[in-house]
């Protein structure tokens, strides 16, 4: 039922073996900073290439400040943390979406409140938030949004831009101002997606990305902060211990993480962000073909949201149901054609079946449906 579209993932890498998921691409000067790094001896979370590496990504995404941090998770638990983020409290976020937005929620002590997702987006739907918020919500005299049952403050918001395609920002920062909540965008997977011209992760107090080795570019391991010049320092100072600069003396002064992006992998990155509009052209080609492939046919090729930039990290395909997914599924990775679903819903772990919960409709009908189809950059790119 599917080979035509293996066949076709194949012409598009040229192989008969094993096709990946989302490999890495190391076409440009990775192996010259890299070995400079080894030259230099700085190799750990003092260097050159750190400092540089949180400048060109400040620049290319337009945030006045950013800071490099061994991972996207690391990150998106100091942004809670700088959001005002303290134990008990609640942070809205979707069920649909990977583990780790989840997690930093919890490494405050905090609980996530799941809100549905938007089909045309796959992004926290600024509906349904409104909707769960006036139903069991209120802004006190405090200027604090609570809960009307137990008074628990809900502190903040983090919508994920799911698979590199940009949330319902507008809508979003709207639901977001009235309610008074701090808006942290996860944008792990979205570096190089733009909503209406503005690079995704810079719409709110804080937003923050990630350099995993599938990423769109990696750096082995890594994440960035992206904030305002006073935030900016914050999450500096917290991520590298909390040290006060000083020439010779150990002053720490307040609970501080040792977050730090070293230098090795700063290198890395570097060499990653110079390629990156070039990655992004040829992923938005394979788009483009995915899309004229399967024109017609029963899968639904999931299309960039109207006004956005997407850098299209993961392709992705909506089956008619879940049983049309799973044959699909099996078909692919049978033939070595890597395939995967979209991640099961937060509220259905174990970890976080107790949060509360909106009604998640959409997020559900998606969860029975979504495909992921191979999205390397194109081998024809690298010529």
């Amino acid at each position: 039922m599917f080979d035509a579209l293996i066949r076709f993932v194949r012409e598009q890498y040229r192989s008969d073996g094993f096709i990946p998921l989302h490999a890495p691409v190391f076409a440009g000067h990775e192996r010259d900073y890299v070995t400079d790094t080894l030259d230099s001896t700085f190799v750990s979370s003092v260097g050159a290439y750190v400092d540089r590496f949180e400048r060109d990504v400040a620049a290319y995404t337009g945030s006045p400040r950013a800071v490099a941090t061994v991972n996207g998770t690391a990150a998106l638990h100091i942004a809670l943390r700088l959001a005002g983020v303290e134990p008990g409290e609640l942070v809205i976020t979707q069920s649909l979406t990977f583990v780790a937005t989840c997690n930093a929620i919890a490494y405050c002590s905090a609980e996530p409140v799941f809100i549905d997702v938007d089909r045309h987006t796959l992004g926290l739907s600024p509906g349904a938030m409104e909707t769960w918020l006036a139903d069991n919500a209120i802004v006190g005299a405090d200027g604090l949004c609570r809960t009307r049952d137990s008074g628990q403050v809900i502190r903040a918001c983090v919508p994920m831009h799911t698979f590199g395609h940009p949330a319902d920002l507008d809508g979003l920062v709207d639901v977001c101002a009235r309610w008074k909540l701090v808006l942290v965008e996860d944008a792990a997977e979205s570096l190089g997606s733009f909503y209406k011209g503005r690079h995704t992760g810079t719409f709110g107090a804080l937003g923050t990305l990630s350099y995993n080795g599938n990423k769109i570019i990696t750096t082995g391991g890594g994440g960035m902060i992206l904030a305002g010049e006073e935030l900016g320092a914050r999450a500096k100072h917290l991520t590298t211990t909390a040290k006060r600069p000083h020439p010779y003396e150990y002053v720490h002064d307040e609970l501080g993480y040792n977050y730090r992006l070293p230098n090795l992998n700063a290198a890395l990155g570097c060499a990653q962000l110079e390629q990156l509009e070039g990655f992004i052209a040829t992923k938005r080609e394979l788009a483009a073909r995915y899309a004229a492939h399967l024109a017609g046919s029963e899968l639904q090729f999931f299309i960039e949201p109207s006004g956005c930039r997407s850098n299209y990290w993961l392709n992705a395909v909506i089956c008619a149901d879940h049983e049309q997914r799973d044959a699909l599924l099996k078909a692919t990775n049978d033939q070595g054609v890597m395939t995967r679903p979209i991640w099961a819903l937060m509220n259905r772990l174990p970890i976080y079946a107790h949060c509360r919960k909106g009604d998640l409709s959409n997020a559900e009908w998606l969860e029975a449906r979504v495909v992921n189809l191979p999205s390397s950059v194109l081998p024809d790119a690298l010529a």
